[in-house]
């Protein structure tokens, strides 16, 4: 079944970005794809257990937001079950990353979390989340401490901008609805970022909601609600730039709806026989890594050299971050308790 809904234009003409920023996001969305790819393998090999959901399609999204319009380390990112790019994007390293999906002591949650929990209060990662909408409330709570302490507490340095992402299938959930009501009515500085990737597990989102166009939601709140094609890194950061300098202007929150696909199943366990031969190649053509090393290329920002070296890079890295991960030691049963308490510092 080929979804309809036309992806909304963007004019690169008017873009602004140097060499040095355009190579950001090429290695950032391209560290994504890497590691998901290698997440696979390692998972087929059985060195990962459970679920494990990829998020190979969407790399435009993660890197548009959080490296093309935040400040990763100082803005706080959310979350969901498909969360390892995120946590990427974020700044967490990647052998942390692997080492958590390995359920090692070395990992970003000390092997306690894997694969839908990753989490670093270091990076401002506020976790993954295996329920469905879990994680909007809680952007909202970092969200809000951010506004009390500014406008309460005095700290003008407190002007840190939350990003939220969820796919389409949370917005049937009432999470959702009420925590835009908040987010509105408080003017919280956060982003919801709607990472519309056309199916929620199974159910295709048309079939699924009254009002397919999540975006307009936002206006039932006097919010800002925009649609971005979220195969174009260029127009995810350019949407999200908007978003973030309204949100630290003290103007309210925004839903950005990214129109994206997620290129495998639902998780690794998933045939994903569902979606049709015909879905899948309209959206295999849109890859954003590709359309972005093209358009680098076409505007003489980098070379196919260049571009060449920076995915070489990245495969050696995702090679040592599996190493760190085979090598690092299991969380000793000792522990078996630790961490479900705060401890002193």
């Amino acid at each position: 079944m080929l979804q309809e809904r036309t992806l909304p234009t963007f004019n690169t003409a008017d873009v602004k970005i140097s060499k040095e920023e355009g190579l950001v996001l090429y290695e950032d969305m391209v560290l994504g794809r890497t590691f998901e790819d290698k997440c696979a393998e390692m998972y087929y090999r059985g060195k990962m257990f459970g679920f494990v959901h990829l998020y190979n399609g969407q790399e435009a999204v993660s890197t548009g937001v959080i490296q093309g319009a935040m400040r990763p380390g100082e803005d706080y990112v959310c979350s969901t079950y498909r969360d390892h790019v995120h946590a990427l994007s974020a700044g967490v390293p990647a052998k942390e990353v692997m080492a958590e999906l390995f359920g090692k002591a070395t990992g970003c949650s000390k092997g306690r979390g894997g694969s839908m929990h990753m989490f670093s209060a270091e990076h401002r990662l506020l976790g993954g989340y295996a329920f469905v909408a879990e994680g909007i409330p809680v952007a909202a709570g970092a969200a809000f401490q951010s506004k009390y302490r500014r406008e309460v507490m005095g700290d003008k340095n407190s002007d840190q901008v939350s990003a939220c992402f969820f796919g389409d299938g949370a917005c049937n959930n009432g999470q959702f609805f009420e925590t835009l009501n908040m987010a509105a009515l408080w003017k919280l500085p956060i982003i919801f970022v709607v990472e519309n990737n056309k199916w929620a597990i199974g159910m295709a989102h048309d079939r699924a909601t009254s009002d397919p166009e999540i975006y307009k939601k936002a206006h039932a709140f006097k919010m800002a609600g925009v649609e971005v094609d979220g195969m174009d890194v260029l127009a995810v950061r350019q949407a999200a730039k908007e978003a973030v300098e309204r949100a630290r202007a003290g103007e309210g929150p925004t839903v950005i709806e990214a129109l994206t696909y997620r290129f495998r199943g639902h998780s690794l366990a998933d045939p994903d026989e569902l979606r049709s031969k015909e879905e899948k190649e309209y959206w295999f053509a849109r890859d954003p890594i590709k359309k972005f090393a093209a358009y680098l290329t076409e505007k003489k920002l980098a070379t196919a050299k260049q571009l060449q070296g920076i995915d070489k890079k990245i495969e050696e890295l995702i090679d040592e971050a599996v190493k760190f991960a085979e090598t690092s030691p299991e969380p000793p049963a000792s522990e078996l308790y630790r961490f479900i308490f705060a401890e002193d510092q």
